[in-house]
């Protein structure tokens, strides 16, 4: 288990502003990830050191927006200011997720603007709804060259701030676990969920809330 991303939601009218605001904080220039028809959204990714990027996602004029898990969080997130939506978890097996959670993992699939096609399956959308510190799962079917965080360097991640009741955290994820590196750290603030990600860049440590 390893940290595979960190998803930042926001309104589609805000998406360039907020890429824009989030490369330049960083020293980073997102990329077009394409659109997710399962979901009903569309992301732009930064790969980052380690294995992990930022996806900056919104919600289209679609119904599967309203309809799949990840499109209806992203669109409340949106709706209730923007800001980080989660923090997401690489298994190379689903499958003891989907025993433990009792259900089946979506799959999702988009095609990049370089005509290559992304699968994945992911699961436990809905548990990061109802507790927003929660993270969700991810398992790629594609290879190393392929995921999003292909390419990435210069820029990681140094501390996750979270914000909430860490009982349901700890039922899933020992937050002193080694996430290679990344500390996983408990803050107060108004909103349970992901409060800030403090980065280390070339031109020095930035905190992004």
């Amino acid at each position: 288990m390893r940290l595979d991303h960190l998803s930042y939601a926001c309104t589609t009218s805000e998406i360039a502003d907020v890429i824009q605001r989030i490369g330049s904080d960083l020293g980073g220039t997102f990329l077009d990830g394409g659109r997710h028809p399962s979901f009903g959204t569309r992301n732009f990714i930064l790969p980052i050191a380690g294995g992990s990027y930022i996806e900056v996602v919104s919600a289209l004029d679609h119904p599967a927006a309203q309809k799949a898990p990840f499109g209806r969080a992203v669109h409340q997130r949106a709706e209730d200011g923007g800001g980080w939506l989660s923090w997401v978890l690489a298994v190379d097996d689903i499958t003891a997720v989907e025993e433990r959670l009792g259900r089946p993992a979506a799959r999702g699939h988009r095609i990049r603007p370089d005509g290559v096609e992304l699968c994945w399956h992911q699961l436990g959308v809905l548990d990061t709804m109802n507790t927003p510190q929660v993270p969700f799962f991810v398992s790629w079917d594609c290879s190393d060259i392929e995921h999003p965080s292909a390419g990435g360097r210069d820029i990681s991640i140094e501390t996750i701030e979270l914000c909430g009741d860490q009982g349901p955290v700890g039922e899933i994820f020992d937050t002193n676990s080694d996430l290679d590196g990344i500390n996983v750290v408990w803050v107060e603030d108004d909103e349970p969920g992901v409060s800030a990600v403090i980065f280390r860049t070339p031109t020095g440590i930035i905190r992004i809330d």
